[in-house]
């Protein structure tokens, strides 16, 4: 919730910009209409950088490793032994 909140502020603070620059005459007109797609553009951007920064710094859990290795071991033992084949062990 608290980043749905953070984009809904940013895209607000960015529009009120936007109409800030179309009211003013500060920028020519055929540069401010291109003011939204550089902002989804941009924003597109960030939605990247985080999923990025997300992977690199996803914990490794060795200790989950093995138990979810041993999960694994122990469900194939019981369905071999009710006859249903697993596949090969790798």
């Amino acid at each position: 919730m608290k980043h749905v909140v953070k984009i809904l502020t940013l895209v607000v603070a960015v529009s009120a910009f936007w109409v800030a620059l179309l009211q003013t005459s500060v920028i020519p007109p055929s540069h401010t209409w291109l003011l939204p797609i550089y902002f989804i553009v941009s924003l597109g951007c960030y939605g990247l950088l985080m999923v990025g920064v997300g992977v690199m710094c996803f914990p490794i859990c060795p200790e989950e490793a093995l138990l979810l290795q041993q999960d694994i071991k122990e469900a194939k033992e019981y369905l071999k032994g009710r006859g249903i084949d697993v596949g090969s062990d790798f």
